[in-house]
């Protein structure tokens, strides 16, 4: 059984997918950019400011599944530059525990939706 988790927190799908879905207590959540929620508008200022804004998106992903941080156990972080790796580092390290940190890849790629520098998508078991 599988179940749509939406949120207003953070940015609606634009196409044919849906923010997460839980199937069981498997969350599995789609990309997130840095589109500000309730405006709308990219936050491209800087690397970590726009980190910030994907890990506050999935933030919001996640507790509309009534999880956090804790409960993630993969990562797929794809970045347009590999030189920004420890900046983006950083950022996302700052919302985990390292000890418990999950699973993760990143992979540069040649582009992202909207031409963003950061795309975030995670699994989470409840």
């Amino acid at each position: 059984m599988k179940k749509i988790i939406f949120t207003e927190k953070a940015p609606a799908p634009i196409g044919p997918y849906n923010q997460a879905v839980l199937a069981g207590n498997t969350l599995f959540t789609s990309g997130q950019i840095a589109l500000h929620p309730e405006t709308g508008k990219l936050v491209l200022e800087d690397i970590e400011t726009e980190t910030k804004q994907v890990m506050e998106n999935m933030k919001a992903v996640l507790e509309a599944a009534g999880m956090t941080f804790e409960n993630v156990v993969k990562t797929s972080i794809f970045i347009m530059d590999m030189s920004n790796f420890a900046r983006i580092n950083a950022v996302y390290g700052a919302y985990f525990d390292e000890k418990f940190a999950p699973a993760r890849e990143t992979v540069q790629v040649s582009c992202l939706p909207k031409n963003v520098n950061i795309e975030i998508s995670m699994i989470a078991i409840k």
